[in-house]
């Protein structure tokens, strides 16, 4: 079935009411087939006290799950109820199935249908923003003060994205690659080989706008830039 609109309707039978489902946008998804699925389902509704429904009763422990966010929610609204599912999933002792995945679906509009994005072996965390005050190059050499290997490495520094930064995230990832020329005149003991970034999301970033960077990343092919699993919500 062809997606021509950006929304699915879901009928729920359990209270016979009918329900609308924004699916957050994607292009040229990696992804465009699942088989052997369940679906789950975040509603945005406003009629609860975070904005949010989870429906997800069709859930089974051993299929690839889709989970359908509607785009329109935030993250500190959407983050909760997946990282509840995940959990779930991780921690599930029966029917347990270790090559099943996670996927969020989306609207592939390059195609006119579904696209799916993985999100298997992300780990969401709430926590602090970070501090963006300190300048990047006096951040490596804070990471390389305090490390005492004498090795080369892939140094971990945290990715602050924002509802003001969103869109410039190549450029944002650049910057790491071009500080990696100065790597050496920061110290002699260490040569980094490249960066695992940590990411961190503005916890009032639509679901949308945390698609299209999560779908940009994944894009970046290069062997100085690693995006860890790591994912903190603020």
């Amino acid at each position: 079935m062809r997606y021509i609109y950006l929304l699915i309707i879901l009928t729920c039978f359990s209270c016979n009411n009918e329900r609308v489902l924004y699916l957050p946008e994607i292009e040229k998804a990696e992804v465009t087939e699942v088989l052997d699925v369940s679906p789950a389902y975040i509603f945005y509704d406003k009629t609860q006290a975070d904005s949010t429904l989870l429906n997800r009763k069709n859930l089974i422990i051993s299929t690839n799950w889709l989970v359908n966010v509607d785009k329109r929610l935030t993250l500190k609204q959407a983050i909760p109820h997946i990282k509840f599912m995940q959990d779930k999933k991780r921690n599930a002792e029966m029917h347990k199935n270790e090559d099943a995945k996670n996927y969020f679906t989306c609207n592939d509009t390059s195609i006119g249908n579904l696209g799916f994005l993985e999100f298997t072996d992300v780990f969401y965390e709430f926590s602090e923003p970070i501090d963006t005050s300190i300048n990047l190059q006096d951040l490596v050499a804070e990471k390389l003060k305090n490390n005492q290997a004498s090795t080369s490495t892939f140094l971990e520094i945290p990715l602050d994205i924002t509802n003001n930064n969103k869109d410039k995230i190549q450029q944002e990832l650049q910057s790491y690659i071009e500080l990696l020329a100065l790597s050496t005149s920061i110290s002699e003991d260490m040569v980094i080989n490249g960066y695992a970034i940590d990411l961190y999301f503005e916890g009032r970033m639509s679901f949308q706008d945390y698609i299209s960077v999560k779908s940009k990343l994944s894009k970046i092919k290069s062997d100085k830039i690693i995006i860890t699993n790591n994912e903190f919500i603020y």
